[in-house]
């Protein structure tokens, strides 16, 4: 019951094809960004009042990087607070200028800055904040509409069954009139297909197509929601309104049962010393206990691997959890204890930090790598801590994992 992905008829032509002889191009850089200003008048600090146990604002941010389709997601802000909780979420911040950032600033002037600063950038995902019950679904089936079915454009709707007349202003002796009814054959809602509206959850477009003032146009297309995920929150009304339907039909977060922290380069080596009694002594995570502490909470299993024999080292940590050291192929005894415990990858959260880890932390539902990992780690990570190894970045990797976890306050 989330979305259909109905897709109405095409206008506008095709996108121009290359010619032949061009070399190879990178593959077009997808980023998603959510537009949140400070000065809210109808809410103030809309985009980061909790909602049913999240910020509003962490809602999309949760869909947006679970749909794995974008190369980077972004909160343009103009205000502290927005941008530390966007961090929060491991998203990037772009601090947009005060000439966008005022009440009469339109989406587009500010998506065009943004491009302006960002020339990586050649597709546009504007996601709206105020649109908690967006799945990573939804954004999957649209990346798939751009990338691989050529539209240049695509925005969503949701179908309504409402009945419109013509407005009458006060003063005017006029009569009103049906607008998309015949009053005589009023037909019942199952046998009428009702109507498309805009429902403002999202619009995305290509960056040339942006440049000349459009986020809908060129071979354009919209995207059918299902009208219970359909929330769009403006005034304080809304609210009570929207937590129900977040509680029932909203994206509640990847389901992670096994954390697997690979402690090679970190953990293993540089990071420890001799005490006084020449017995080894590890100067890592003091807070990895916390860390572990807060996911088996959580009902998540936490797992310490490493291809070296460091048991020693491990056991200096205190760290209440299982070890498995000497590992030849990582991914081979993961594969093993995933298969034992019958889950996905997408069940799993890794936290690596050298080049063996890389096609674990490309299989993982959730990755990260200290801020000192080695290059290819951090570009196969999905989160970059801001603590180096054996400083916190277990605490910290075990937050950012929960945080994306979170489920609602029934």
């Amino acid at each position: 019951r989330r979305s259909t992905g109905a897709a109405g008829p095409a206008s506008g032509s095709a996108p121009k094809t290359r010619s032949r002889g061009h070399p190879p191009q990178r593959p077009p850089h997808m980023a998603a960004l959510v537009l949140a200003r400070g000065g809210s008048k109808g809410i103030p600090l809309k985009n980061i009042k909790p909602l049913a146990g999240l910020p509003l604002i962490g809602w999309v941010l949760r869909a947006a990087i679970d749909s794995g389709v974008f190369q980077s997601v972004w909160v343009s802000t103009d205000h502290d607070e927005i941008e530390k909780v966007a961090k929060k979420f491991g998203v990037k911040v772009h601090r947009r200028s005060a000439q966008v950032s005022k009440d009469t600033s339109s989406s587009l002037e500010t998506i065009q800055e943004f491009l302006r600063h960002h020339n990586e950038v050649d597709i546009i995902g504007h996601i709206q904040a105020t649109s908690p019950c967006l799945h990573p679904d939804d954004l999957i089936k649209v990346s798939k509409m751009i990338r691989e079915d050529g539209y240049d454009s695509v925005f969503s709707v949701v179908r309504r069954h409402l009945f419109r007349w013509s407005e009458i202003k006060k003063g005017v002796n006029k009569v009103t009139t049906p607008q998309n009814l015949d009053p005589a054959k009023r037909p019942r809602r199952q046998d009428w297909d009702g109507e498309l509206y805009e429902n403002g959850s999202f619009y995305f477009a290509k960056k040339d197509l942006i440049e000349k003032n459009y986020l809908q146009g060129g071979k354009v297309i919209y995207y059918e929601m299902c009208a219970e995920c359909s929330v769009d929150i403006d005034i304080d009304i809304d609210w009570p309104i929207a937590e129900q339907r977040v509680l029932r039909y909203g994206y509640l977060g990847k389901e992670i049962k096994l954390l697997v922290c690979s402690i090679d380069g970190w953990l293993t080596n540089g990071h420890s010393c001799l005490s006084e009694d020449q017995k080894e002594k590890s100067s890592g995570d003091d807070r990895g206990a916390d860390g572990i502490s807060l996911l088996k909470k959580r009902g998540v299993e936490v797992w310490l691997i490493s291809e070296e024999e460091c048991s020693k080292t491990i056991s200096a940590l205190k760290l209440d959890c299982e070890v498995k050291v000497s590992v030849t192929h990582k991914r081979q005894v993961i594969e093993d204890r995933r298969n034992k415990m019958s889950l996905s990858w997408k069940e799993v959260a890794y936290l690596g930090y050298e080049e063996s880890d890389v096609d674990c932390l490309r299989e993982a539902g959730m990755s990260g790598v200290p801020a000192d990992a080695c290059a290819a780690a951090q570009k196969a990570a999905g989160y970059i801590c801001k603590s180096n190894g054996g400083h916190s970045a277990i605490q910290e990797f075990a937050e950012y994992v929960c945080l994306l976890m979170q489920t609602v306050n029934l």
